[in-house]
């Protein structure tokens, strides 16, 4: 039990580690953040379980959402088995599985079709583009890269991504519009959402291209972001299919359950129907 005390090293090897699991670059960023909050909460004390679980207590004291505090302790878990702590981990908080979702939080369709508007208004054809090509594939911002010249011209981006790999498809209006646009920036291979220097597009300039938005097109902020424009398109097509399974597949999830919190409905449609079941005599 002795010597159990986290240092820079430590931190290092572990994010090592975790690029050779082929975690994401965005993953790997997460997990060392959440382990060095943590570092800076016990210093150069030894670790026990009884830190760990006050920590754990830490947090909740701090009013984090649940689901907020269970990805940091994962991260902090994870970080403890690699050192061979595994005797420290703590259990996380147990979730409700929720039934629907808030409506301030959820992007709808017309909001999103205010923000296409809008981009086109601005005369910003990139983030016009950009926004229907996420909300019409379900591909996710990191991807965006696989949506090159020749994806579009074939009609299929081939997304390979956290050791998975799988077809996203592009819908005919969706290739016309983005071939079109490429001809016109002289693109002729490659990435299409790329910067003038020619690098693909970042998270954090889409973010904030998108947040630039806002105003004009009457949206919530807390509304727009680049994976709600994910949600919509999984709530939208399994509307129409009812196949979680499928769209499991196409969204690249490993697991239904994670799907299944995409295409929670908002509390108003809950309750409209409820209404419909007229049980109330």
């Amino acid at each position: 039990m002795k010597g159990r005390i986290l240092t820079e090293t430590h931190i290092a090897a572990f994010a090592v580690y975790l690029k050779g699991e082929e975690k994401s670059e965005n993953t790997v960023e997460k997990y060392v953040r959440d382990v060095r909050a943590f570092w800076a909460y016990v210093g150069e004390a030894e670790i026990t379980k009884e830190t760990v679980i006050s920590y754990k207590g830490k947090l909740l004291s701090e009013n984090y959402a649940a689901r907020s505090i269970n990805s940091m302790l994962a991260s902090i878990n994870s970080l403890l088995s690699f050192l061979g702590w595994a005797d420290l981990k703590v259990k996380s908080i147990k979730l409700q599985r929720q039934i629907y979702c808030p409506e301030e939080k959820e992007l709808t369709k017309s909001e999103y079709m205010r923000l296409v508007n809008a981009a086109k208004q601005k005369g910003n054809e990139r983030l016009n583009l950009l926004t229907q090509t996420i909300c019409g594939t379900g591909i996710r911002v990191s991807e965006l890269q696989y949506i090159t010249v020749e994806a579009v011209k074939c009609g299929e981006a081939v997304v390979s991504l956290k050791g998975k790999t799988r077809s996203v498809f592009i819908v005919r209006e969706l290739q016309k519009k983005l071939l079109r646009y490429a001809a016109e920036q002289k693109i002729t291979t490659g990435a299409i959402f790329i910067t003038r220097s020619g690098k693909p597009m970042s998270r954090t300039n889409i973010w904030r291209e998108m947040k630039s938005l806002c105003e004009q097109a009457g949206v919530n902020p807390q509304k727009v972001f680049p994976h709600n424009l994910r949600h919509l398109f999984a709530r939208t097509f399994y509307g129409i299919e009812k196949d979680i399974a499928k769209l499991a597949d196409i969204l690249g999830h490993s697991s239904i359950n994670t799907t299944r919190i995409y295409i929670i409905t908002t509390g108003n449609e809950h309750r409209q129907r409820m209404e419909n079941m007229r049980l109330i005599i």
